[in-house]
């Protein structure tokens, strides 16, 4: 019951909502309005979708034929339900498969699933993994001798995560592939039994993989970059994907109860759990942070790794003293992270529904600029709370027909490109701009942290949404006021000229 009552708990934050709270939501909501009109006579005049086989496409498969049958708003917010229900018995289900006995994985899972990446909206990898741990499970509880059987699934379950999210698949993959060598290796296993079990897995992802490069498919675009210091800071600040104090409070208790635990021999790894732990986290140590222009991968490894290992661990307190306080800081850290990401989710009710009525005040085709008041960063780590609002001005592509040059429109992610003459101003990812580099811009300095969009943003866009708490006009003679709310300030841009206007 107390499980069940959490669950439910822990989807309000999803339910109570139109729109969640959450980074990249707003802008994935954005796309789905933009390919639901495509090819009706309402499509958008800005932008056009371009379909590639490309592994990245969960959300655009699924919402655009849910959205036949309800509200694109409500086909979204379905589809990131069901990818956070997959999540959490996914990772109960792998216990199931393991210990035959649910008794900590599930609690875990809710622990962690407004953790980074969850709560900043990366959708597409939330449904690959959870679908991934429902695949893992399954390969798991299969009978030794159900080769076709195992063959079988593991294709389909390959198939799905292809389509839904690459490094989905590759966490997929790499724990089972953890798994059959410590199989292989504890059991001495004939050489040629381990090689079919291995081909068994390789062998579907490979000819989907060889079938998507003869098609001209791509996986994102080229860049990796590597942040090694900041992968000790990561295992502390990734719990809460709102606040980084309660992140690093939480994690720091935890981590002292597993030490506690440990030093008891209170913890104990069954079967694979030991091979997979130290598996994973040579992974965690050795991925770039960006891969193939996917940002934060290396969190990515936490958060499955989080979801994975309690599945093969048991826990035996020493005392019930100990046994008693463990569950509760449990629960402590399950209600403060839920707690959280409900009170931000109600708190942007009222912010995006007053920007969406903005939305009415712009002129069709405007072009639209996004800014931020201060220094906050991508993201803004000083805080959390304010970063489901870095996307949300995308929303204008749908509501005034406008361009927003941070749609996401990454090619051989998403199947969206703008048309000729916007192009030149778009890119595939990018964050608000400080307000200060544009009136530095603006004063005639050449900034060096300022993207190539916005070099001319006087001439090529017609609005500007500057993001943060109200402050004075930064430039009165450039921008015109237009409204204001207590999360985002709407400017007209003055002389803006050029680019169809």
């Amino acid at each position: 019951m107390l499980f069940a009552g959490l669950f439910v708990l822990a989807l309000l934050p999803v339910l109570a909502v139109p729109i969640p709270a959450m980074a990249d939501y707003p802008n994935h909501l954005a796309r789905m309005y933009l390919l639901v009109r495509d090819g009706t006579p309402a499509e958008s005049p800005i932008y056009r979708v371009v379909w590639t086989l490309a592994p990245n496409l969960a959300l655009d498969l699924v919402v655009p034929r849910l959205a036949r049958v309800m509200s694109v708003e409500a086909a979204t917010r379905l589809f990131l339900l069901a990818s956070q229900v997959l999540t959490v018995t996914g990772a109960v289900a792998i216990e199931l498969a393991v210990k035959r006995r649910f008794a900590l994985s599930g609690f875990i899972a809710l622990m962690v699933l407004y953790s980074v990446p969850f709560a900043w909206g990366f959708l597409n990898f939330q449904f690959g993994l959870g679908v991934g741990l429902w695949g893992i499970a399954a390969w798991l509880a299969l009978p030794e001798r159900a080769r076709l059987r195992r063959f079988a699934l593991h294709a389909l379950v390959v198939g799905v995560l292809f389509a839904a999210h690459l490094f989905a698949l590759g966490i997929y993959g790499f724990t089972l592939g953890l798994h059959e060598l410590w199989r292989a290796w504890s059991r001495r296993a004939p050489r040629g039994e381990s090689a079919l079990r291995f081909g068994t897995l390789a062998l579907p992802a490979l000819a989907l993989l060889g079938l998507m490069l003869a098609a001209g498919g791509t996986v994102g675009e080229a860049g990796n970059r590597w942040h090694l210091a900041l992968k000790p800071f990561w295992l502390f600040a990734s719990l809460n994907g709102y606040s980084l104090p309660l992140s690093a409070a939480c994690s720091a208790a935890l981590a002292i109860l597993i030490y506690a635990l440990a030093r008891a021999g209170a913890l104990r790894l069954a079967e694979s759990g030991a091979w997979i732990l130290v598996g994973l986290g040579l992974l965690y140590l050795a991925v770039p942070s960006t891969l193939l222009d996917t940002a934060f991968v290396d969190l990515r490894i936490l958060v499955a790794a989080a979801l994975i290992l309690p599945a093969f661990l048991t826990v035996v307190p020493p005392s019930r003293r100990l046994a008693r306080g463990a569950a509760l800081l449990v629960l402590a850290v399950i209600l403060a992270n839920l707690g959280l990401a409900l009170t931000v989710a109600l708190s942007y009710r009222a912010t995006y529904a007053a920007l969406i009525a903005g939305f009415g005040r712009l002129e069709k085709g405007a072009r639209v600029l996004i800014a931020e008041s201060g220094e906050g960063g991508n993201p803004p780590m000083a805080d959390l709370a304010a970063y489901p609002m870095y996307n949300a001005p995308t929303l204008a592509v749908h509501y005034a027909d406008a361009f927003v040059p941070t749609l996401f429109t990454s090619a051989g992610k998403q199947p969206l490109a703008p048309r000729e003459p916007y192009l030149r101003l778009a890119v595939p990812y990018g964050a608000p701009i400080p307000v200060t580099r544009l009136r530095d811009l603006a004063e005639g300095a050449s900034p060096p942290d300022v993207p190539a969009y916005a070099r001319f943003w006087q001439r090529d866009f017609t609005d500007l949404y500057v993001l943060g708490p109200a402050a004075p006009n930064p430039m009165p003679d450039r921008l015109e006021f237009r409204e204001a709310d207590p999360r985002f300030t709407v400017y007209r841009i003055r002389r803006a000229e050029g680019l169809g206007r």
